[in-house]
C-alpha cells in the first residue's frame, strides 16, 4: 500500500545544530500516528517540514506518492494537509461560524459550478455541520475572541476539517486543556472518519496511547523507537530518554 505520507531522509540544520538528522516517517491512509519524545527532540520541526513551513536541507516529502518537497504550505493544504498549531489560531473578531466559513470557502467551489451566493451558502452548511461535530453549535454567533482556550482548540479543529484534509497535523492539541476537555478531544479524534489520517505531537502519553495506532519516538533529531503503543510503553530506551529529559 502506498503511504499517505512518506518523509524520507529529512535533515534540518540551524548552523551547527542538527534539529533533524536523516529522519524517515511513514503514515498510512486513515492511520493515527504520534510523534513523542523529550523537549527539543525535533517533533515540531518535523511537523513544520511536513506542512511546508520549513524547507529541509536534505530529504523528500511524499504525499500519496507525489513529491511535494518544493511545495509551500498553501499548496500542501490544497493537496490535503491540514494543521493545528500549539496555540489556537482563530480570527478573534469574527464569529465562531464565520471562522469556519472562511476556512471552508476555498473548498466550497466545484470547477465550473460557481454561482453568486452559492459558494457562501455551501461554506455556511459546512460550518454548521462541523460546529455540531465539535460541540460548538450553540456558540456559532459568538465572537471567537470570547471563547475559552479549550473552545478555541475545538474551533481550530473545525477550521482545519473545513479544508477537507486527508492528513491532519496536530501540534500538542491537549496543551492547556482540562482533564474533561482532553477526554472530549480523544473521543472526537477517535470518531474522525478514517478518510482522515492523524499525525500528532503530544506530551500527554495517556492521550497518545488511548488514540494512536502507531508511535515514533524522536531524540536529538533522530528516531529512537517506533511501534505500537504497547511496544513503546515496554521500551527501556524510551523510558530512559524521558527520565533523562534531554532532547
Amino acid at each position: 500500500m502506498t503511504p499517505l505520507l512518506a518523509a524520507c531522509g529529512i535533515t534540518v540544520r540551524y548552523g551547527s545544530l542538527a534539529a533533524l538528522d536523516g529522519v524517515d516517517l511513514r503514515v498510512d491512509p486513515g492511520q493515527r500516528h504520534a510523534l513523542i519524545g523529550p523537549n527539543g527532540a525535533g517533533k515540531t520541526t518535523l511537523l513544520n517540514v511536513i506542512a511546508g513551513a520549513t524547507r529541509p536541507r536534505t530529504g523528500r516529502i511524499l504525499l500519496a506518492g507525489r513529491d511535494v518537497t518544493r511545495r509551500g504550505p498553501a499548496a500542501r493544504a490544497r493537496r490535503g494537509i491540514g494543521r493545528i498549531h500549539q496555540r489556537p489560531a482563530v480570527w478573534a473578531t469574527l464569529t465562531v461560524a464565520e471562522n469556519v466559513e472562511v476556512a471552508a470557502l476555498p473548498h466550497a467551489v466545484r470547477p465550473g459550478r460557481w454561482r453568486p451566493g452559492g459558494t457562501r451558502a455551501a461554506a455556511r452548511r459546512t460550518a454548521d455541520t462541523l460546529l455540531a461535530r465539535v460541540g460548538l453549535a450553540d456558540l456559532a454567533g459568538r465572537a471567537a475572541g470570547q471563547l475559552a482556550h479549550g473552545q478555541r482548540r475545538q474551533l481550530e479543529i473545525a477550521m482545519a476539517l473545513a479544508g477537507r484534509p486527508r492528513l491532519l497535523l496536530l501540534d500538542e492539541p491537549a496543551a492547556g486543556l482540562s482533564a474533561t476537555e482532553v477526554g472530549r478531544l480523544v473521543e472526537f479524534l477517535r470518531d474522525l472518519p478514517r478518510a482522515v489520517a492523524v499525525l500528532l505531537v503530544e506530551h500527554r502519553l495517556d492521550l497518545v496511547y488511548a488514540l494512536c495506532d502507531t508511535v515514533t519516538v524522536l531524540r536529538d533529531g533522530r528516531p529512537l523507537a517506533a511501534g505500537t503503543p504497547s511496544e513503546i510503553r515496554a521500551s527501556a530506551q524510551v523510558r530512559q530518554a524521558y527520565a533523562e529529559g534531554v532532547g
